[in-house]
């Protein structure tokens, strides 16, 4: 136990674990833990919710009174040693481990982690997703590794002028009163690495723990570099082109090399976004050097334990970097790859784009680098398809290699204490580790009564949070008296009237104002005085999007209305803390993105386990999760309604729906409506869009298939992998040469019949698949037919005559003859793009 100096052992005895708790990240979702950081301070726990924190600046005496508490020392002991238990009991992963699994260890790398506020390095959902994915790992038993940075100032703090303006702050974070320790090597000195950069850079290593889990983040505040180089760690997405790039190198580049420093070298490394997409090239560097091969074989090696999630919906939304920016920041590094300044351009550009301008995408780096890519949404992979169909040429939309696996999210870290227990009761504390299918005929028992509870509890203690918001707010910007502040805070918000949250980055493509497009009509709605609404607005613009920080403004004007101003509320800088109350305490969650703009969105989902309903676009998430027994929709499908008969839609539906449903009560005070869809929404929906299930989709899908092919490739000194790598060259170098002499096409009786003479040139039959394809309609997916063989043309080299014949269910000029690549280890058309379409 690492303890303050001052702790006799007796003391250091009766509070074992104390430190281990409050370093654990785990803590954030542990409810239980909560009652010992209040006993040691509660007005500091409830300010910072950091137990590090709060242990580092308790008093000794405190301490020493707690210690003879025997009451509080039982409580620790328990909580200690369930904790320790968690640690070590066989989890799902174990049990599947059972079957000759061979997959060792994960790496999951991102740019930002949202685990608590303990631990400010995230902005937003990609944060949070993150951290739940760790999270979930962790109660999954999975062997998972996280990488990320530190980032001394973290993302902007916002506060608002006397103008409603948002203004950016940037405090910065001790590491000392974060959650996280140094990495220690050897005989004890702390790990450092040094990147090959211009100003080779040092690099220092920290780590974070969640359960099981361990988090390792890289900071560049070592005194031994440049002071401009120090603070290429300070923010999270500030700075301009060159400061990106220089923390994509850091994660990228310098995150594998962490890695390797401490002995981990991963069967599968999950890409949380473009940002890590260096990673690829260094893990073929790291293969070339370990393996003497050329960078083209070690790419197709690698490559195959590469997984990349995007959470991008435009093709703007992608980093990318200026040919002089990538040639001044990774020139030298190119060499080590053994590549030219156009090769190593090559990889991050569409094929066959000679424009010298072109830019690096690391999007597009990440998909060359990855053998399996997924969008975050069954939707937002249909907008991917879209967007990368570039990198495929020739091939239909549909076929580009992107699936999906929708979001979830954590949801232990973001029930009530309420919504636990109720949970518990009817589903058991395992409930989170189970498959999630199960739960739903568990708690589809649960009565009305306890439902209406569960909400009020959470809308209570939701208005109080508002009201200490408020009240904080006019003790540092006003003169009043605290008497005259208690009295204007509890003016605010009804603990019994339909609660609205609406908290998200205020960008434009989200639409944070569409609820705003007629304020009279809204103010109606919130000042009602029979069925009042109430409303709770939060959320960031990013500080250089202006347009985004207006809308932000317009919010503040509309609320300082005087009729408005006990109805509805900013809370300023959106954070875990805020977002925990709004998600347990609202009614209601609204979003309103522009379809199909939004990838996934996740905040919808935090409210499921907590009884709030969503009334939502229906994109992302919600267009595979609405029915009218869940919530409620709105159908903005793109260029078919304006934003004017979105935001009518909207109106109608609070007005005609919504709060008549939340009002009208039974003889019981029971909204019997209302409760018919909380019922079905928790149940079937709590289960389903939760990191419990999205993790377990990653391991059966992705981690272990890469796992396994990877493994496949590198045995035997990669012998595979360098076989393959030459196939694939050998088929760039021969495709050219492939051509067809004739074409018949019979209609022959209900019967269509396609002849085609093939020759292949220096290519065999088994280089090849030769199939006849017709565009997939509704009710009839049968729309791809191999063709085969029927006999060698006489006196070719590698001359074939390729014959099928089909029923004639659609028109014959449906169908199309095509040549594509085969082999049995490479993904078609993920490494092998080429193809040839039979005019």
């Amino acid at each position: 136990m690492t303890v303050p100096k001052y702790f006799r052992p007796d003391m250091e005895r009766r509070l074992d674990g104390l430190d281990e708790l409050a370093r654990d990240c785990s803590y954030s979702w542990a409810h239980g833990a909560d009652e010992i950081w209040r006993e040691l301070d509660a007005e500091f726990w409830e300010q910072t919710r950091n137990p590090w924190l709060v242990l580092q600046t308790v008093s000794r005496a405190r301490l020493e009174d707690l210690s003879k508490n025997e009451a509080f020392c039982e409580k620790l002991r328990v909580i200690v040693s369930a904790h320790r238990q968690a640690l070590s009991e066989q989890r799902w992963f174990q049990a599947k481990q059972q079957q000759d699994i061979a997959l060792q260890k994960i790496a999951y790398f991102s740019m930002e982690f949202g685990l608590s506020e303990a631990l400010p390095i995230y902005s937003g959902g990609l944060g949070l997703l993150a951290g739940d994915h760790l999270k979930a790992a962790n109660d999954l038993g999975l062997p998972l590794v996280g990488v990320g940075l530190l980032y001394q100032k973290g993302y902007f703090r916002q506060a608002f002028d006397a103008d409603g303006n948002q203004i950016a702050l940037y405090p910065a974070s001790e590491t000392s009163d974060m959650p996280i320790s140094p990495v220690r090597i050897n005989r004890g000195e702390w790990l450092r690495i040094q990147l090959v950069t211009p100003s080779r850079l040092w690099v220092r290593v920290w780590q974070a723990q969640i359960g099981r889990i361990k988090l390792y983040l890289l900071d560049t505040n070592d005194p031994a570099n440049h002071p401009v180089d120090r603070c290429i760690t300070a923010e999270l997405y500030g700075g301009g082109s060159e400061y990106r790039l220089s923390q994509e190198i850091l994660l990228g580049i310098g995150g594998w090399q962490v890695l390797q420093a401490l002995g981990i070298t991963p069967d599968v490394c999950h890409l949380n976004e473009g940002h890590a997409a260096l990673l690829v090239l260094e893990r073929a560097r790291h293969f070339m050097r370990a393996h003497n091969v050329d960078f083209a074989t070690a790419l197709t090696v690698t490559r195959a334990g590469n997984l990349f999630t995007t959470h991008t919906s435009v093709e703007a939304g992608f980093d990318r970097f200026s040919p002089d920016l990538i040639k001044n920041s990774l020139g030298l590094y190119a060499r080590e790859l053994n590549l030219d300044l156009g090769g190593l351009l090559a990889l991050g550009r569409i094929p066959g784009n000679n424009d010298v301008a072109a830019p690096f995408n690391m999007a597009y780096l990440a998909i060359r680098g990855s053998a399996a890519v997924n969008g975050v949404s069954r939707l937002h992979a249909e907008v991917s398809r879209d967007i990368f169909n570039p990198l495929f040429p020739g091939w239909p939309r549909y076929e580009v290699p992107i699936t999906h696996v929708t979001n979830g999210v954590h949801v232990p870290a973001w029930d009530s204490m309420e919504a636990d227990e109720l949970w518990t009761n009817l589903c058991g504390k395992s409930r989170w580790f189970c498959e999630p299918e199960h739960l739903a005929k568990q708690f589809h028992r649960v009565g009305d009564q306890a439902l209406w509870h569960l909400r009020a509890r959470n809308r209570s203690r939701l208005v109080q949070f508002v009201r200490d918001e408020y009240s904080r707010e006019l003790n540092v910007h006003s003169n009043l008296s605290d008497s005259e502040v208690e009295d204007l805070a509890l003016r605010l918000f009804d603990p019994n009237v339909l609660t609205i949250g609406f908290a998200r980055r205020f960008a434009t493509y989200k639409r944070p104002n569409l609820l705003l497009t007629n304020p009279d009509r809204l103010a109606r709605l919130l000042t009602d005085p029979h069925r009042p609404m109430q409303l709770v607005i939060s959320g960031k613009a990013h500080p250089a999007d202006l347009p985004g920080q207006r809308l932000i403004k317009d919010w503040n004007q509309f609320m300082r209305r005087p009729e408005i101003r006990n109805h509805a509320i900013f809370l300023s800088d959106y954070d875990m803390i805020t977002a925990e109350y709004l998600v347990q305490g609202v009614d209601l969650w609204i979003n309103t993105p522009r379809r199909p703009w939004e990838a996934c969105g996740t905040s919808g989902m935090k409210i499921l386990v907590n009884g709030g309903l969503n009334l939502s676009e229906l994109d992302g998430w919600w267009a595979e999760a609405y029915r009218p027994e869940v919530g409620w929709a709105l159908d903005g499908h793109e260029g078919e309604h304006t934003d004017a008969d979105q935001a009518d839609r909207l109106y109608q539906l609070l007005e005609q729906e919504i709060v008549p449903a939340f009002y009208e009560r039974n003889g019981n005070g029971i909204p019997e409506r209302w409760l018919s869809k909380m019922r079905e929404s928790m149940t079937t929906l709590t289960p389903f869009y939760s990191a419990n299930r999205m993790v377990r989709e990653y391991t059966d899908r992705f981690y272990l298939p890469l796992a396994e092919k990877y493994q496949r490739r590198t045995v035997n000194g990669a012998q595979a992998g360098r076989s393959l790598s030459r196939w694939l060259s050998r088929l760039n170098d021969l495709w050219p040469k492939i051509h067809i002499a004739r074409v018949n096409i019979e209609n022959r009786e209900a019967v269509y019949f396609f002849s085609l003479q093939i020759y292949l040139g220096d290519l065999t039959a088994q280089d090849v698949r030769v199939e006849l394809f017709a565009e997939p309609i509704e009710g009839d997916r049968d729309n791809i037919h191999e063709m085969h063989i029927d006999h060698a043309l006489p006196g070719a080299v590698n001359g074939f005559v390729y014959t099928i014949s089909i029923p004639a269910k659609r028109p014959i000029s449906d169908y199309t003859p095509r040549i594509i690549p085969s082999h049995p280890d490479a993904g078609i058309p993920a490494e092998a793009q080429a193809i040839l379409w039979v005019k």
